[in-house]
């Protein structure tokens, strides 16, 4: 009898602004190319501008960064991101709709569009991760995560007395599994994709895993 496929494990990332950014690229470089995971990267940046984000995250990342088309199968060890105007979001299989929105409607809600996708089609098998960025983009995405059965990241809120991405999240509805520097949940994520495909089930928890 054949065996039965195992699911894909999901990243998806979600930052806004220059300091998202550099977040972005600090996780990146942490990531192995072996990562047994399919990344997802939003990041808010201007739609109606040439975007050079591809090669700025594939100079830091060790694994592949591809812009996604819609339809496309995604593979395991790659990092993906879309086009200014269009905006990712996941099917059972593929990329679902990339949704494509020249005027700008989304761009305040587009972590929360790819969250939810995610968090439909890859339930207890997705990983949320929040990085920096203003306004409160992702926290319903990381909580629509969180109640699918997902793990859920955030990064440390900064010093400032501004609310962000990060403290939106954080207080928006229940606990994050894990609150750190894009070091600790870089390796959290991969201990927890790692230990997962080792055992091929959920298990107890391994040190250093995302709960």
């Amino acid at each position: 009898m054949k065996a039965a496929t195992v699911a894909p494990w999901f990243v998806a990332i979600g930052a806004s602004g220059r300091e998202g950014l550099d977040d972005i690229r600090e996780l990146l470089r942490q990531l192995p190319s072996s990562l047994g995971a399919v990344v997802l990267i939003v990041l808010h940046r201007p739609w109606h501008r040439l975007s050079h984000l591809q090669s700025i995250l594939a100079r830091a990342s060790q694994m592949p960064v591809v812009i996604a088309s819609q339809g496309e199968h995604f593979d395991q060890g790659n990092a993906y991101i879309g086009e200014p105007e269009d905006h990712l979001t996941l099917a059972s299989r593929s990329f679902g709709e990339l949704i494509n929105d020249p005027e700008g409607h989304y761009r305040n809600r587009t972590v929360d569009l790819l969250f939810r996708s995610v968090a439909a089609h890859g339930g207890e098998r997705t990983i949320g991760v929040i990085l920096s960025g203003s306004l409160d983009d992702g926290s319903r995405g990381i909580s629509a995560i969180r109640h699918a059965g997902g793990r859920t990241t955030v990064l440390t809120p900064g010093v400032l007395s501004r609310r962000g991405m990060p403290e939106n999240a954080i207080s928006y509805d229940g606990p994050i599994d894990l609150i750190g520097e894009p070091r600790q949940i870089a390796d959290a994520i991969y201990k927890t994709v790692r230990n997962d495909s080792n055992r091929l089930s959920k298990g107890p928890q391994t040190s250093g895993e995302i709960p």
